[in-house]
């Protein structure tokens, strides 16, 4: 049957029962709650990493300078992961905002496996998440979930490399990946729209799924910003927290050049104010949401098979925290017997060490006894 259209009336005078209001209790929800924003960034040494979050977050960064977290944590022997974790407010909307850099990343000669530690990095915080949700209070979870990664190209002109497509194919299952032209202004604009194309091609061929913005949009304008956005994928961007000055005496974000000035914010010099639009105006929200709802319940669903467990069984819960003790337990013992293995042998060690001293000593003495023995048959001699 199909369902009825109720409108509620009184003495034929339509009246609101307030559904429509449902859109706003939502905004009131998210602006009380606030949201986490994570943005991982991945690119060999020399990309413009850091010089693009300067310049995206180049006035949040000195605003919240001192109130930032800083830690490092080392995957391997190639790859750090820096986090940098800041608590914006705006206009009293809360935002959590971490930046994730990856330094160390594509340094060396031997690259086969410098991606390994960013994947890690990416499902040890579904892992973590996911262990969090289980928990009996979930009050204050910790969403570390990376939102969104900007993948650095270097501006070749040439095409990806295949350090490229690998690590690009390996983050596109796992997070919202969105290629990034590096140092734009090393190029003409001819040889950027080229390289654009080939990038295309190559992510085609290769079955390397990026993030696109939604085209859902009912607005004509905003459906033409969508349409302007993915167009311009991959993003060619400039980098600069510094200002220049330029020939009408205006200073602006840019970089100086014999030839004049290469605009940040000039559209028509890079793609940056369209990256910024998309990463933090127009489709933060979304990059929440896909996040969540595409490759964190993808995560969490091959975990649970994997597993062949239900987490809303509460048998299986708390078989699953009884396994976890009992492994922690195993793991304590065996921390204990190596620690007393350790010890014995470190005494033995020790008593070796002794012994060989004693001995040393002993034969400097044996030595000292027959230099003098010597010395005095040789002055018996001369005096005879």
């Amino acid at each position: 049957m199909a369902p009825v259209a109720l409108t509620p009336a009184t003495n034929g005078v339509k009246s609101e029962i307030g559904v429509a209001l449902l859109p706003n209790q939502r905004h009131d929800i998210v602006y009380r709650k606030g949201t986490n924003y994570n943005i991982l960034v991945v690119g060999e040494s020399g990309s413009g990493k850091t010089t693009f979050i300067n310049t995206l977050f180049s006035t949040l960064m000195k605003d919240y300078e001192n109130e930032m977290e800083r830690f490092e944590k080392q995957y391997g022997h190639t790859v750090d992961i820096t986090i940098m974790r800041a608590d914006i407010e705006e206009k009293g909307f809360h935002c959590r905002l971490t930046i994730i850099d990856t330094p160390g990343f594509g340094d060396y000669v031997n690259n086969s496996d410098c991606w390994v530690p960013i994947v890690d990095y990416v499902d040890d915080q579904h892992a973590a998440y996911l262990e969090q949700e289980q928990q009996p209070k979930r009050d204050n979870i910790d969403d570390m979930r990376v939102h969104v990664c900007l993948y650095f190209v270097q501006p070749t002109g040439h095409n990806l490399s295949a350090l490229d497509i690998r690590v690009m194919k390996e983050l596109s299952t796992r997070v919202n990946v969105i290629p990034v032209i590096a140092k734009a202004d090393t190029l003409t604009r001819a040889e950027v729209t080229a390289f654009k194309d080939r990038i295309r091609d190559a992510l085609y061929t290769h079955g390397i799924s990026v993030y696109t913005p939604p085209n859902d949009a009912d607005d004509e304008e905003d459906q033409a910003r969508n349409r302007e956005l993915m167009t311009a994928l991959p993003f060619a961007i400039i980098g600069s927290d510094k200002e220049v000055v330029r020939k009408d005496g205006t200073r602006v974000k840019g970089r100086q050049f014999l030839w004049g000035v290469a605009e940040v914010e000039n559209e028509n010099h890079c793609d940056f104010v369209k990256l910024r639009n998309l990463l933090m105006r127009r489709h933060m929200d979304d990059l929440v949401r896909q996040t969540e709802e595409m490759h964190y319940e993808t995560f969490r669903s091959a975990k649970m098979a994997s597993e062949g467990k239900n987490d809303d069984d509460p048998v299986t819960r708390w078989k699953m925290k009884e396994d976890e003790e009992n492994m922690r337990r195993r793991f304590t013992e065996l921390v204990r017997q190596e620690e007393n293995r350790f010890k014995s042998w470190e005494q033995k060690l020790l008593s070796e060490r002794d012994r060989l001293n004693k001995d040393l000593e002993e034969s400097h003495m044996q030595v000292k006894k027959l230099s003098d023995e010597v010395r005095a048959v040789e002055e018996g001699r001369q005096r005879y």
